[in-house]
């Protein structure tokens, strides 16, 4: 039986892969599941380029240029670090589309922000917003839901999006 993340990944690589469309990810809280769950279809291989696992704020500064001074002024859990890893990642690999997570899985809070608090980043030709989340659970509860719900979201702006440019 096909898992709900299954689901929308198998919708995105076939969307992508008509559209001749790429993505790629950078993912923090998500530790590279949104990457993995992508790449667990076949035929990924035609969309997904790659991505970036920025865990701490040093590679997220190393390896997408997010810099110390929008940390320390928005925070790293943020719409505007999220976008900014969206960004980042959709330029570094040239693609059409990128997703980024950034976000608490607990078990406590950090640097005052609860546990559960993720914000996802999307990026396309014409888009760049973040969508913040409030998950409920233990770690991997909220790391799980995370991915739906980054999945699920690009899913709805990839199918609603009228782009169909090459990148």
């Amino acid at each position: 039986m096909n898992s709900p993340i299954q689901k929308l990944s198998e919708t995105i690589v076939k969307t992508l892969t008509l559209r001749r469309e790429t993505i790629s990810t950078a993912e923090s809280i998500t530790g590279g599941l949104i990457g993995g769950a992508i790449t667990g279809i076949p035929g990924s291989s035609e969309v997904f380029l790659g991505g970036v696992i920025s865990y701490s704020n040093q590679m997220k500064k190393d390896e997408l240029g997010i810099t110390a001074a929008d940390i320390k002024k928005v925070g790293v859990v943020s719409e505007a670090i999220a976008v900014a890893m969206a960004l980042a990642i959709k330029k570094r690999t040239k693609s059409t589309w990128a997703i980024s997570s950034t976000g608490v899985a607990g078990p406590g809070s950090s640097d005052g922000v609860p546990a559960g608090t993720v914000w996802i980043g999307i990026a396309g030709p014409k888009i760049a917003q973040g969508i913040e989340l409030s998950i409920a659970g233990k770690r991997e509860i909220v790391r799980l839901g995370a991915v739906e719900s980054a999945l699920g979201a690009f899913e709805r702006i990839l199918t609603s999006s009228n782009s169909s440019k090459k990148k």
